[in-house]
């Protein structure tokens, strides 16, 4: 034995001394091969926005003891390869972090680099701010969030991305396909994770990529080719070569032990055939990289040069540096007929009781902190258009990037940790105390008086109440308690002319309110409710870090009529007694006993009520003759702490119900009743941490329910997740439709997929949708509709029944890589306890095909509320000193009904970006899904405008450039559909918009003056 090993030593020691080391020059030119496997090694890194750190000490490598990560370290590291061989290649895709490292490089770095991204060594892909949420976020957000990236790629390198790369987030919009993706001018997109067992049929099938029609409206005309990814975002097992990676690297010394050459192209070759053959054509693409990869670039690509240059001299198949542009123009060279997908891909599952729908609800606040911003963003763009932008005074800037960065699929979603939630948060709150002072000075302008608005001197300080929605308002406490009058300007930032009641805290019930000519209207005082004033004078402690001193007793209740675009003034004093027009509600407690019914609403909707149970039997609308039995409800699901057999928790991620428990009044509670002439009242309290007010608007045929929830109680050590429920006698027959990003409505049936046969594991959960605008279900006669105000889950477990999930708290992680819980709390001083929600959602019963009017248009409705600004009255003389009221229209001119201003916005060079949306689908309403013309000359009022130019969604190309360009994709089957129609191009002279139904226009007019009150 001894000998044996002495003579391989031997040998192997004669073999080593007769080689010789040499420097190898690793052939990488490679390009496309006919005939053969190309492998298209596509080179990335996926970098969160935020997520375990905030995007900051991501960028920056803080904070490590969480995760060793550096997004400079990537950048600095990639960039620095990608010189070193001008074959090699990488993409980029969250201009957040770009952006940050691209303002510290020096100018002749810049110009190296600008020659990366001009040859193709460097691409940007997607190119949003981040890798935006398909679940959570508002149609809006995306398209601002997204235009603001690709704003900044196209001033700073003049590229125009061509593909969308959404790989990450938990589940995928049809809106995400059609608007995010074909109005873009993409001609691909990729994604990783779709249900599992979707996966499984698609890999037997090999229908992996498809054709994506996200819109039945818009058809083949906004399709994209869509490829999803056979396993995730990673390369393929054994081929991570970040520098701590256990996969074998190649070692092709041959003076070294170890020498493993042909072993690991054989791994190459193998993991590529397999792939191969769940794939259409000889193209396959391996991601190659994962999570904040590329901190030490080099030890990637020394890998991907051997393996290209050994794969390609075996010979039998042939790897290249590719982008998923290159491997999308390879695909589309084929010349393959591809399946057809509509719809969308949620809910998301990785394994049978994992369904990722607890995120569509997680985190309430921080998600009605975002849609709000959102509405307050809109709003604020137009005013600063309205007084003409000032590039040295406040902007929106700020703002714009807190709101593009909180629509991350870790942020918005609610899958953060809670420090990062509190990051996202002050981002905005930092933002929008910057556009405060915009809207302040902008109303201050536009309200002068003199031979125009804006010509006099700007006097008026205007405040605004940020904290309105926990019952604080300095200004119409403190104002009337000083016995002044209050200024009350109410801007409306939606196309057509509104009318609302607006109601605001005071300390007074001697009150009057007079409108912008002067007259004295009608008001009416009602009390604050018990749940109103607690939860003012815990969270205002909260937020500012003192108690207030005298806490009002009344909301203030007055009618607003408001014009498009525009404001309307409204004053309010104090008087020795009630005003004339004023009211004071009736307000009466019912304690159960007898079975009488109390009826509530003074107008066309009533709603009856038991006051023996306590709760909503009946809706009956008297104008529309629609009746139907209604009841609404408190349950709560026990979250599944993971100790069974599979130990599956319910997380900020994955919803895991153990049971539903109904929450009812331990004793029988009094509700309270509020009636008065512009609204009716009914407050309910279920339990400690459960209470509602249920309002009808004389004017209005719906009602709003405002719902408080929380603390929720975990000190039995179970989380809970707290939904409400609405339930009809409607035959349903287990279908319901919701929302995509609150834009096209998605026909869901209970317990089916349209893609493959779904094998039912978690009845609950599996049914779970994301619902951004609104939920309905509808018979064989009417429609039950529900309207939300932030994105929350829901589903209809019941015919009839229509469920949402309204805030959660957890105990257990759900092991997707936050680790963490979802416990939020707030804190006063040293004392903590559970986060408490408040918030609304609408409902309303129709006649069958009758509902979708009101669902698009109170839906703006809810998005943009009606913005108040206050001031106090010098002396009586505001009406006649000020401009009172005003529309940014021609006066003789509103919107249709059916159409939404989405952008109004002046750039820096005095163009002013317009997007007009059509709010319907086609075959949605009888009226309003039709071919709709808006008259540009009647939105710019005094302006002469001289150009206008259609461009794509996001604004960095020519509309007509981009359909030129617009890859026209195969389908198999037949692809008969009926007749696709959008409007046409915009006459110069005539200036008239065509809209057709979902379609959403975009342009940049050019005026001959900037100024909206002459030159």
């Amino acid at each position: 034995m001894a000998m044996a090993t002495f003579f391989i030593s031997f040998l192997f020691a004669s073999l080593l001394g007769s080689a010789k080391a040499q420097f190898i020059e690793y052939n990488t030119t490679q390009r496309i091969v006919p005939g053969k496997v190309n492998v298209h090694l596509v080179p990335h890194s996926h970098d969160d926005v935020g997520w375990l750190k905030t995007v900051d000490q991501y960028y920056v490598g803080a904070n490590n003891s969480i995760r060793g990560a550096c997004v400079q370290n990537v950048l600095d590291s990639v960039i620095s390869s990608l010189f070193e061989d001008k074959n090699r290649k990488f993409i980029y895709v969250e201009m957040a972090f770009f952006q940050r490292w691209w303002r510290q490089q020096s100018k002749a770095m810049k110009l190296k680099v600008k020659e990366l991204v001009n040859s193709g060594q460097l691409e940007f892909i997607n190119g949003g701010m981040c890798m935006h949420d398909e679940a959570t976020p508002h149609y809006i957000d995306l398209i601002d969030q997204t235009t603001l990236g690709h704003k900044f790629i196209k001033d700073e390198f003049g590229q125009i991305p061509r593909v969308g790369w959404q790989i990450d987030p938990f589940g995928h919009s049809a809106v995400q396909a059609y608007l995010l993706g074909a109005e873009l001018g993409f001609d691909s997109l990729f994604f990783a994770r779709i249900d599992y067992q979707d996966r499984a049929k698609r890999l037997k099938d090999k229908t992996l990529e498809v054709v994506w029609r996200g819109s039945k409206s818009l058809g083949s005309s906004s399709q994209i080719f869509t490829g999803i990814f056979p396993r995730h975002y990673d390369p393929p097992d054994g081929f991570t070569f970040e520098i701590n990676d256990v996969s074998p690297p190649i070692q092709d010394d041959i003076l070294l032990f170890d020498y493993n050459v042909q072993e690991r192209v054989n791994d190459f070759v193998a993991a590529a055939l397999a792939q191969a053959n769940v794939t259409r054509t000889n193209h396959i693409m391996w991601t190659m990289g994962t999570d904040f990869r590329y901190q030490y670039a080099n030890s990637w690509f020394r890998q991907m040069d051997k393996f290209i240059h050994y794969v390609n001299k075996d010979g039998r198949v042939n790897a290249l540096y590719s982008t998923p542009s290159v491997y999308t123009d390879a695909k589309y060279a084929a010349d393959e007929k591809w399946p057809l997908k509509i719809d969308d891909f949620f809910p998301y599952a990785d394994h049978p009781n994992a369904y990722w729908t607890g995120y569509f609800t997680s985190r309430p606040g921080l998600k009605g902190y975002v849609r709000a911003m959102s509405g307050y963003y809109l709003a604020a763009r137009q005013l600063e258009y309205l007084k003409g932008r000032n590039n040295s005074g406040p902007n929106t800037d700020a703002l714009a990037d807190a709101l593009a960065i909180a629509q991350h699929h870790d942020a918005v979603s609610g899958t953060e940790r809670q420090h990062v939630a509190a990051d996202y948060a002050l981002r905005i709150s930092l933002g929008y105390e910057e556009a405060e002072k915009l809207v302040s000075a902008s109303l201050s302008y536009l309200t002068q008086s003199g031979s125009s608005p804006g010509q006099g001197k700007i006097t008026s300080k205007f405040q605004q109440c940020p904290l309105l929605n926990i019952s604080y308002c300095p200004p119409s406490e403190d104002i009337l308690s000083d016995g002044q009058s209050l200024v009350v300007v109410v801007y409306n930032p939606l196309g057509w002319k509104r009318e609302e009641v607006v109601r605001i805290p005071v300390s007074t019930k001697r009150i009057t309110v007079l409108d912008s000519s002067g007259k004295e209207i009608e008001a009416q005082i009602l009390p604050l409710s018990n749940a109103t004033l607690s939860l003012r004078k815990y969270y205002v402690k909260a937020y500012l870090g003192r108690s207030l001193g005298e806490t009002p007793k009344y909301w203030l209740a007055f009618s607003v009529s408001v014009p498009s675009i525009g404001f309307s003034t409204y004053i309010v004093s104090t008087s020795k007694q009630i005003g004339p027009s004023s009211a004071v509600s009736s307000v009466y407690t019912s304690r159960g006993g007898t079975g009488n019914t109390i009826e509530i609403g003074q107008g066309s909707l009533k709603l009856i009520y038991s006051a023996k149970e306590g709760k909503l039997t009946r809706y009956v609308n008297s104008r529309s003759l629609v009746t139907a039995a209604a009841e609404q409800s408190y349950s709560y699901y026990t979250g599944n702490d993971g100790t069974d057999k599979d130990p599956q928790a319910s997380g900020a991620y994955v919803f895991r119900p153990n049971g539903t428990f109904p929450i009812k009044s331990e004793i029988q509670a009094p509700f309270t009743v509020v009636q008065g002439p512009l609204l009716d009242e009914v407050h309910q309290t279920f339990n400690p941490w459960v209470s509602q007010i249920t309002r009808v608007y004389t004017g209005k045929e719906h009602a709003e329910v405002e719902f408080t929830i929380g603390p929720i109680p975990v000190d039995d050590g179970i989380g809970k997740e707290v939904i409400t429920q609405i339930t009809t006698s409607m035959k349903t027959n287990k279908t319901f439709y919701t929302d995509s990003n609150g834009r096209d409505f998605i026909k869901r049936i209970r317990d089916f997929r349209t893609d493959w046969e779904l094998q039912v594991n978690q009845p609950v959960a599996g049914n779970y949708y994301p619902v951004n605008l609104a939920i309905y279900i509808q018979d064989s006669s009417t429609e039950l509709s529900v309207l939300v105000d932030r994105s929350v889950a829901g589903t209809s477990l019941v015919d009839g029944q229509i469920e949402l999930m309204l805030h959660r708290r957890l105990l257990h992680d759900d092991s997707r890589g936050v680790g963490e819980v979802l416990n939020e709390t707030v804190c006063v001083l040293e004392k903590c306890e559970g986060l408490t929600i408040q918030g609304k959602y609408y409902l309303r019963i129709d006649h069958l095909g009758e509902g979708a009017k009101w669902r698009r248009t109170a839906g703006q409705e809810i998005y943009s509320p009606l913005l108040l600004a206050f001031a106090e009255q010098d002396g009586n003389e505001w009406i006649n000193s000020h401009v009172s009221t005003f529309s940014g229209f021609d006066a003789s001119y509103a919107l249709p009904e059916n159409i939404a201003v989405i952008t109004l916005q002046e750039l820096e060079d005095g163009k002013v970006l317009l997007r007009l949306a059509h709010l319907f689908e086609t075959g949605e309403d009888k009226d309003y899904s039709l071919l709709t013309t808006v008259e540009l000359k009647k939105l710019f009022p005094n302006k002469k405008i001289s150009k206008v130019i259609e461009m794509s969604l996001s604004a960095n190309q020519e509309r007509a450039e981009m359909e030129k360009k617009r890859l026209v994709w195969k389908v198999e089957g037949s692809s008969e559909e009926s007749k696709v129609v959008r409007g046409g191009p915009v006459d110069p002279e005539e200036l008239l918009v065509e809209l057709a139904p979902m379609e959403i226009r975009t342009f940049l007019v050019n005026f001959d003056y900037l100024h909206i009150f002459g030159s």
